[in-house]
């Protein structure tokens, strides 16, 4: 597959698939919360730990995202 038709399956998916949609939405929101930490000079040891686990559930969500597509490539 490639980059055009990885993204024309992205994007039937956030239309389509309510899972994939979700999945979607939180990592947005894990990348927003990444940013803000990320122009911080300084991360207290509560955030840096943060950080980390926001980084991991973030790769998480998007391993599950890719499955979704990956599936629905295959099915199509």
């Amino acid at each position: 597959m490639n980059a055009a038709e990885a993204q024309d399956t992205k994007s039937l998916l956030l239309q389509n698939n309510d899972q994939y949609r979700q999945l979607a939405t939180q990592h947005h929101e894990l990348d927003t919360r990444l940013h803000e930490l990320s122009e911080k000079h300084y991360l207290s040891h509560t955030e840096a730990f943060e950080e980390v686990t926001l980084k991991k559930r973030k790769l998480a969500l998007k391993d599950q995202m890719e499955a979704i597509a990956r599936d629905f490539s295959r099915s199509s």
